[in-house]
């Protein structure tokens, strides 16, 4: 189950950036290169060693493997059950006060950054296994680390920092252009790595136990409300008040989704019977059901709210999904709702995206996995990249 989820999230998101990028058109496209320049930047003030990943699949072969710090890719070797060590596939990264240029691929993956110890990746006969710290069997459980997403192909770059499974040693990305200008996100505000710990200590409810510490007392991250479902850190009913709240009110009220910006007259209708939320065209066609969600359905934004790669459901539920986790349900019939004074405002809320958006320097994270309804997301994009940023900041 564990493995599962980390899967389908990590899938997701991988598939959205590709899916949009490939649905782009791009005047540049021929503009970009087989790789691209990622500078890394030591800011982090810490004495331990950094160790790099670039991981991800080969948008020219279809193969899962890692690059070298030339952008050369290896594809993984067959792996087995018990799963198997990796290559060593880690690239030694920039001393605090540094920094490292490192080249992209035309890929869609991650880059993971660890101090003081190497990651320990693993290979099944399915491929790669992700860390999964949220097990405390996990090799990785007690390391330092974090990573980025990406995709890059012929349509440029797609570069963001995600929260979505844990928050932890902070970064923040970059994209500079063919005009010099720059574009950055992920960016905390001074001092609001160690305020999203603290303000989840405060939390009432098992928020608290999201965070994970070394035994010499490190603090090394946050996780998801997915995984601390999982953990048991947060009870199964976390969500019920607010989505009994939800299901009563659209009994009598109906909820309309407008799930494309660029389509303001694609709209559907909401209504609950029978305990199910009935969605209906403009000519009054059902064209999908939800049934009533419960927690881990929210905070993954899957199982009763999943959402396929098609033209109603999918969009349908990426606005439930951040509906429910933004609780701006209650208060606005018309989704999705993009205002982010509205959002996490209710008693009952994903306090861990609420708390990780106070901090960011611009109010922008990818807390959860449709955190990109309405461009709240941090990510950049540019159609011709020059140059990737990864800067490390640091843990205060």
């Amino acid at each position: 189950m564990l493995a599962r989820l980390r899967h389908q999230l990590l899938v997701a998101a991988a598939l959205f950036g590709t899916l949009l990028a490939l649905g782009t058109p791009s005047a540049s496209a021929a503009a970009v290169p087989a790789t691209i320049p990622l500078k890394i930047t030591n800011n982090s003030a810490r004495g331990d060693a950094v160790y790099l990943y670039n991981l991800g699949t080969n948008l020219a072969t279809g193969q899962q493997g890692w690059a070298d710090a030339n952008g050369t890719f290896h594809a993984w070797p067959a792996g087995g059950n018990p799963p198997t060590p990796a290559p060593d596939a880690s690239i030694a990264g920039p001393a605090s006060g540094q920094s490292k240029t490192i080249r992209m691929p035309k890929f869609s993956g991650r880059v993971y950054f660890s101090y003081g110890q190497k990651l320990d990746f693993r290979l099944t006969t399915g491929g790669l296994v992700q860390p999964a710290v949220q097990n405390p069997s996990d090799p990785n459980r007690n390391i330092l680390f974090n990573w980025s997403e990406y995709t890059l192909n012929d349509s440029g770059l797609w570069l963001n920092s995600t929260q979505v499974d844990m928050f932890s040693a902070p970064y923040a990305v970059g994209v500079q252009r063919a005009d010099g200008t720059t574009a950055s996100a992920g960016r905390l505000k001074s001092g609001g790595y160690n305020a999203v710990f603290n303000t989840l200590r405060a939390q009432s409810g098992g928020w608290s136990g999201l965070i994970q510490t070394r035994s010499d007392g490190t603090v090394l991250r946050a996780l998801s409300p997915a995984y601390g479902l999982e953990t048991g850190a947060l009870p199964a009913s976390v969500m019920d008040d607010y989505v009994n709240r939800v299901w009563q009110k659209y009994a009598s009220t109906t909820l309309t989704v407008t799930p494309f910006a660029d389509q303001p007259s694609v709209k559907y209708y909401g209504r609950v019977s029978g305990g199910v939320m009935n969605f209906t065209n403009s000519s009054g066609a059902v064209v999908t059901t939800f049934q009533k969600p419960d927690a881990p359905s929210i905070f993954g934004c899957h199982r009763l709210l999943d959402a396929p790669n098609d033209p109603v459901r999918g969009p349908i539920s990426r606005t439930l999904c951040a509906g429910f986790n933004r609780s701006t349900l209650l208060t606005n019939p018309n989704q999705p709702d993009t205002s982010a004074a509205a959002f996490y405002q209710d008693g009952v809320t994903n306090h861990y995206a609420r708390t990780i958006h106070s901090q960011m320097a611009d109010g922008k994270a990818y807390a959860f996995a449709f955190d990109d309804v309405g461009q709240h997301e941090s990510l950049v994009h540019d159609g011709n990249p020059q140059q990737a940023y990864l800067t490390l900041d640091p843990l205060s």
